[in-house]
């Protein structure tokens, strides 16, 4: 990952425009080609950014301290720097993916067992799918034989949906799986979360943890 600390002026050049004036910003560079433009606010959330594949170029010459990253699509982030404060890049190897808490681990396992919760038809391909960024929950396929990814939480928020998102697309590259599909399970889903997941095509499913664990409902139940 390569960290830039600079100040500098951004423009989006797209479906649509967007310009940030100059100012100091922290530049992520990560290893997957991705670039993102953060301010010193907002918890995860980047000021812009551009999704791999993509592919960064630094001016040289006239152009020298613009870098223009370019996506598939053909959509520009033009950076233009002005003054470099910090330059520095650093190997952070494979990431073990999110260690998730008891509850969570023992989600992936009950739902693993019933997969069938999900809907009818639909089959386990392995917990613990591994990618280049960390192991997807579970993998699994429906009644049409589809391919589905499953992210589990306890509770879910719009960094689980992230999370989620990032392996949809690595997992769409390869042609043995794609297309994928997405749920994201949790025991309660945001409200905020579910409308990015739903944004993005991907189902939400509430999981009842003692059901699953053959506990029954102790309510009084008219029918």
């Amino acid at each position: 990952m390569r960290l830039v600390i600079a100040r500098c002026s951004v423009d989006y050049a797209g479906r649509l425009t967007a310009h940030l004036p100059s100012a100091p910003r922290l530049i992520l560079v990560k290893a997957d080609g991705s670039v993102s433009i953060h301010a010193d606010d907002r918890a995860y959330k980047p000021l812009n950014w551009m999704s791999p594949p993509c592919t960064l170029k630094e001016g040289t010459g006239e152009d020298e301290g613009v870098w223009t990253v370019v996506n598939k699509a053909g959509e520009k982030l033009i950076i233009t720097m002005e003054e470099i404060l910090h330059d520095s890049s650093h190997e952070l190897g494979v990431d073990p993916g999110l260690i998730k808490d008891g509850v969570e681990a023992h989600l992936q396992e009950l739902l693993a067992d019933r997969i069938e919760t999900l809907g009818d038809g639909y089959t386990l391909i392995r917990r613990e799918y591994m990618t280049a960024i960390g192991p997807v929950d579970i993998l699994c396929r429906d009644a049409d034989g589809g391919t589905v990814a499953v992210e589990i939480k306890r509770r879910g928020e719009i960094d689980g949906v992230e999370q989620l998102t990032r392996y949809l697309e690595l997992l769409n590259r390869d042609p043995h799986l794609a297309p994928v599909r997405g749920v994201f399970a949790a025991q309660e889903i945001k409200p905020q979360a579910r409308v990015l997941a739903t944004d993005r095509g991907i189902n939400c499913q509430i999981l009842d943890y003692d059901a699953l664990r053959g506990i029954e409902d102790d309510k009084l139940r008219l029918f």
